[in-house]
């Protein structure tokens, strides 16, 4: 792994070192610490401690140790597989399920059930942690996924999100009502600068993101909608609805932390995907209905609609 060098700026004076280094990087703050500890970060070229204040100018080099190389083992969890060939397949992931392995969430995942399901035959290129992985959708958020048997389909399937040709539409119940029955919200997204955990607009390093959205039902309190993604960023549609006053509901990350009517977790399912196969050029879309945790909430304010 690359060391990491970083230029502080104007923002930076005073900031201590280990929360500068959290805040510039994906390292957490506990990491940051370790290896300031370890005598792994210098300050124009001098070993530093967590307790060193950062000036404009500073440069500050992170020594990267080698990363550790996890086992990560097949495990016979039941998975709902929409469409299988030899080049792909399209899972409907539950809600609370973690994608791929990461601190705290090693067992149980959506790749430890392909591990276990597809044996060898899932694509490399995202490492052993992510074998298949072309995209994702986090553990509170229900829905279709698409995953890569082979290099070929995931380099296919990968180019066509970059291009933005890949068809994903998702639905949501958001707290309140957009004002506009439809719009799109283009806002830059990038980490938190307060919280490395989240994700905000303008945030460290943003980028393009753009989200399309339709009112479908409004009610006293909530409405749902279908979001479309033209990008596909961290958080993207939950972070785009919260910036605009419209958190999801449920949400206790980018909304009030207060369960609504028994949520745990937000209300967002991705309904819809659609590619071009990678080997016969066709067009495919595939559809998932809603799940009950989500027609359950539905019918908790069916009786406000407007």
């Amino acid at each position: 792994m690359e060391n990491i060098n970083l230029l502080a700026q104007d923002k930076d004076n005073g900031v201590r070192a280990d929360k500068f280094i959290c805040g510039n990087t994906d390292i957490s703050r506990s990491s940051a610490v370790k290896l300031l500890d370890e005598g792994k970060v210098k300050i124009n070229g001098t070993a530093a401690k967590k307790s060193d204040k950062i000036k404009q100018g500073d440069i500050v080099e992170v020594i990267m140790p080698e990363p550790e190389v996890l086992d990560v083992l097949p495990e016979n969890i039941p998975l709902d597989i929409v469409y299988e060939d030899n080049d792909l397949l399209v899972v409907n992931k539950p809600k609370g399920m973690v994608v791929h392995p990461a601190p705290g969430n090693y067992t149980g995942t959506l790749v430890n059930a392909l591990l276990y399901h597809c044996k060898d035959s899932l694509s490399g290129i995202n490492g052993v942690i992510r074998p298949g992985i072309v995209h994702r959708i986090d553990k509170d958020t229900s829905g279709l996924l698409m995953v890569a048997k082979n290099d070929k389909a995931h380099i296919s399937l990968a180019s066509q999100i970059q291009a933005h040709s890949f068809k994903r539409e998702y639905e949501a119940v958001v707290v309140g009502n957009f004002k506009d029955n439809a719009g799109t919200i283009n806002k830059p997204i990038g980490r938190s600068s307060s919280d490395r955990k989240k994700q905000a607009v303008n945030g460290l390093n943003p980028r393009e993101a753009v989200t399309h959205y339709q009112v479908l039902e409004r009610y006293d309190g909530f409405c749902l909608c279908k979001f479309i993604l033209e990008t596909g960023r961290t958080h993207q549609i939950r972070v785009h609805a919260a910036s605009a006053g419209h958190p999801v509901a449920g949400d206790g990350v980018y909304g009030n932390a207060k369960k609504t009517f028994g949520l745990e977790g937000q209300c967002l399912h991705a309904r819809v995907i659609g590619f071009v196969h990678p080997s016969s050029g066709q067009y495919m879309e595939f559809t998932s209905p809603l799940p009950e945790y989500f027609t359950n909430f539905l019918k908790k304010i069916e009786k406000s609609k407007i």
